[in-house]
């Protein structure tokens, strides 16, 4: 694996924990809220329970009468205990599909219960595949194994691993073999997708597509040794399954979320194809100076990451070369191959900005991380939201790490959207001095 990695020099004086607390995160299927309005042509069956429905009605907020291309799939106690036939219901269920809404691609998402009680998902899939004429792609997007933004991870591993059929071999005799294409993966809005992808335009580097695209169809062609690089830092699976399923070669650059980390990662683009990064330490320059006002305010704040959406580390050397404080840096998951230049990258930033490294904790223990909390006393926890307002009320300034995951934040211009979010949260500050914390308990 790592011989398909475009190396660089490892990590060497950053400090990593991991306890034993659990994937304390929003749920993985969740995921459905943003890939269902990125791939236009798909559907999105959730095979779950109604706690499932519960959750993705009231986690979306899309009234029925909108027609969403995404529904439930709820499995009763006859499913459960095998009395019903799982094959004949999805064959229904995707019949149904097809007639009304006539999708590209039907993306199955596996949940905690066909997890547990051991659904064959993709024996299913391959054999209604065949009958109905549809692609059927399954993500098991469960809470047991994955955290919140691992969902679209899950999704876009077996994307990459499923699309090769038709389609792409159609594909294949229009493109040369000879040459290698750059693809970019990772679910962002057009708008930032359409920014980045022009940003490399500039600099002369055009590139094949996206994973996922704005259509099923539309997925650019994998071949061997095409060079592929992510955009967030919760794809490692995808990335993996680029690598060794597909042959791709994958650039390990920081993430382009900042200015810092938008140049660092066209500059490792850059250097991949040999070709200048003309303009780029200029255009840098250019926002960090029209975030001045932001940096004015929040500059010597302190901020503790709980973990939540594996956006830590981007977040977290960000906050850092805006001047703030990092004490400590939770994350539920941590692959540190694909992160490797976010890693380096924090690091030199601590080094530049002259301030102490940060603590990095995969899988913390949420009571550990209370008390450090009490001990360290920060201006902001970043936070998910089942501790959030617990937090709040005892006079703990804190911000939802799913805001980051739904708001625009890569590339240079939507870097102010990051600092907006912070300093909501830094004015709308409660202080509660007449609390005593050992006087409650937070329950988590």
């Amino acid at each position: 694996m790592e011989k398909q990695l475009i190396n660089e020099s490892k990590i060497q004086n950053l400090t990593f924990e991991c306890e034993t607390g659990n994937y304390h995160t929003f749920c993985p299927i969740s995921c459905v809220a943003w890939l269902y309005q990125k791939i236009e042509d798909s559907f999105f069956l959730v095979i779950g329970t109604k706690t499932c429905g519960y959750f993705l009605q009231n986690a979306l907020g899309v009234m029925i009468f909108a027609e969403p291309r995404y529904a439930m799939a709820e499995l009763e106690e006859a499913d459960i205990s095998a009395h019903l036939n799982d094959y004949l219901e999805l064959k229904r269920l995707c019949s149904v599909i097809k007639k009304d809404r006539n999708p590209s691609v039907i993306f199955w998402i596996g949940t905690c219960t066909t997890e547990i009680i051991k659904m064959d998902l993709e024996g299913i899939a391959t054999k209604l595949e065949t009958e109905l004429g549809i692609p059927i792609v399954v993500a098991r997007a469960n809470g047991l194994d994955y955290a919140f933004t691992q969902g679209e991870d899950t999704v876009l591993a077996a994307l990459a691993q499923s699309y090769g059929t038709k389609i792409e071999e159609k594909k294949k005799k229009e493109v040369s073999n000879t040459s290698k294409n750059l693809i970019l993966f990772g679910s962002i809005p057009s708008p930032v997708a359409y920014e980045l992808t022009n940003d490399l335009l500039k600099l002369g580097i055009e590139i094949a597509g996206w994973l996922p695209s704005t259509r099923y169809t539309d997925i650019p062609t994998l071949k061997e040794k095409d060079f592929v690089c992510g955009v967030n830092p919760y794809l490692s699976r995808t990335a993996t399954t680029l690598m060794r399923r597909r042959k791709c070669q994958l650039i390990t650059a920081p993430f382009p979320i900042g200015p810092d980390g938008t140049r660092a990662w066209l500059e490792k683009i850059c250097q991949v194809f040999n070709l200048p990064p003309q303009g780029l330490e200029e255009k840098e320059k250019l926002n960090w100076k029209l975030l001045k006002p932001y940096l004015e305010v929040i500059e010597g704040k302190s901020v503790f990451f709980m973990g939540d959406n594996l956006l830590e580390l981007s977040l977290a050397r960000f906050f850092i070369k805006c001047g703030m404080i990092v004490y400590e840096v939770g994350i539920p998951y941590l692959d540190k191959r694909y992160q490797l230049s976010e890693l380096n990258l924090l690091e030199a930033t601590c080094l530049e900005m002259k301030t102490f490294l940060p603590i990095i904790v995969e899988k913390p223990d949420n009571y550990n991380q209370l008390d450090r909390i009490q001990d360290l006393k920060p201006d902001l926890v970043i936070t998910g939201m089942a501790h959030a307002n617990p937090l709040q009320s005892r006079g703990i300034n804190t911000k939802w790490s799913v805001e980051f995951t739904f708001s625009q934040i890569h590339g240079f211009t939507n870097a102010k959207n990051i600092l907006d979010l912070v300093l909501k949260s830094l004015k709308g500050q409660i202080t509660v001095n007449n609390l005593n914390w050992k006087n409650y308990n937070i329950l988590v």
